[in-house]
């Protein structure tokens, strides 16, 4: 048995898999119909409990090819039900035991549309997992929990150099996917990863042709450091940003942001871009958004969110650079929106000549 319990009083009463453990966290749903492993590893759900609305999770298994990054990085994990005999011939492991390896507890046999339901119309909350009657201790902490800095806590330890290439890229790693690092690659690109309070003079030392701001977790608002960082390349590279790096570009030009009430979390949203008249399907994962009102004189909508009409992407008409807040990297449909990279290899060469 496992209890989940949100900061309302709300309680789900289920079976518990992965690591026997007791975790606290933002109770969040992620509507994906596949990719349970790129979710589990994708650092930008650090501090966050997931629910995934498709009713069965893990019936083609784990293996060490899809993890977005080097570990798990969700609090918790949630499923209607988990697959135990998972069946695809890149399975090299099922969900349980590679949860189990991890450390990351797991609840399932619950009604995850009441709970996405609840979500829905409350906003995302806290919530504990518990392998028994949670004390009273912990709905105290339950209830004052928050996740500070989750950027600290996920960027990598010092600079690496990824690949190499004709054309090169400075990577600020705010809990990079993978898949970011392979589409540059690709590319052609030689590119260098760098942790996300690397000053702005180390990169523009650095002598590369353009900067890419990754995704990340958290409130974008807290990283002060880095938002005064990024103010100081604005002009000097082009710049490419994605998820977090468009909110933080955005708040370096002098936006502002606001917390979703329960956010953008799956592999189906549908995004105008503006500029082409047409409507790609893209993979999203954030739960704050750039308000539209505050962009100044030179930001510019690029794309549009078609479900609610939030910002999707900025265009900067006064210096190079450019950002989204889906994730072209992520391939959901599969590859449409991957035309926003070679948009970036381009200014680059142009820089560059």
């Amino acid at each position: 048995m496992a209890i989940l319990t949100l900061e309302d009083g709300t309680r789900f009463v289920g079976e518990s898999f992965g690591a026997k453990d007791d975790i606290i966290g933002e109770v969040v749903f992620n509507t994906g119909m596949t990719g349970y492993q790129e979710v589990l590893t994708d650092p930008s759900y650090c501090g966050q409990i997931v629910t995934m609305t498709y009713p069965l999770i893990g019936n083609y298994g784990v293996n060490q090819t899809d993890p977005e990054s080097a570990k798990p990085q969700v609090s918790g994990f949630i499923a209607r039900e988990v697959c135990g005999e998972p069946s695809n011939w890149r399975s090299e492991g099922g969900l349980d035991q590679y949860l189990s390896d991890n450390g990351i507890v797991g609840l399932s046999g619950i009604d995850t549309r009441a709970l996405t339901r609840i979500i829905r119309e409350k906003g995302t909350m806290r919530g504990i997992i518990t392998q028994s009657e949670p004390t009273e201790a912990q709905l105290a902490d339950m209830r004052g929990y928050v996740c500070h800095m989750p950027v600290d806590k996920v960027t990598c330890a010092k600079p690496y150099v990824f690949s190499d290439g004709s054309l090169k890229v400075a990577v600020l790693d705010f809990g990079l996917k993978r898949n970011i690092l392979r589409s540059l690659k690709k590319r052609g690109c030689g590119v260098t990863v760098f942790p996300a309070r690397t000053s702005a003079q180390t990169i523009l030392a650095g002598d590369f042709d353009g900067v890419m701001l990754t995704n990340g977790p958290g409130d974008p608002k807290e990283n002060a450091e880095v938002i005064e960082n990024v103010k100081m390349l604005i002009g000097r590279k082009p710049i490419f940003g994605i998820c977090l790096g468009h909110q933080l570009l955005a708040l370096a030009m002098g936006a502002d942001t606001e917390k979703l009430k329960y956010g953008h979390r799956g592999a189906n949203h549908p995004v105008k871009d503006l500029g082409k008249d047409r409507v790609y399907i893209t993979s999203q994962n954030h739960g704050y958004t750039v308000i539209e009102r505050s962009l100044p004189r030179g930001c510019e909508v690029s794309h549009r969110n078609w479900n609610d009409g939030t910002v999707e992407g900025i265009a900067y008409s006064d210096y190079d650079m450019f950002t989204v807040q889906f994730h072209p990297e992520a391939s959901p449909g599969p590859e449409d929106t991957a035309y926003l990279f070679d948009e970036f290899i381009s200014r680059m060469r142009k820089a560059h000549a």
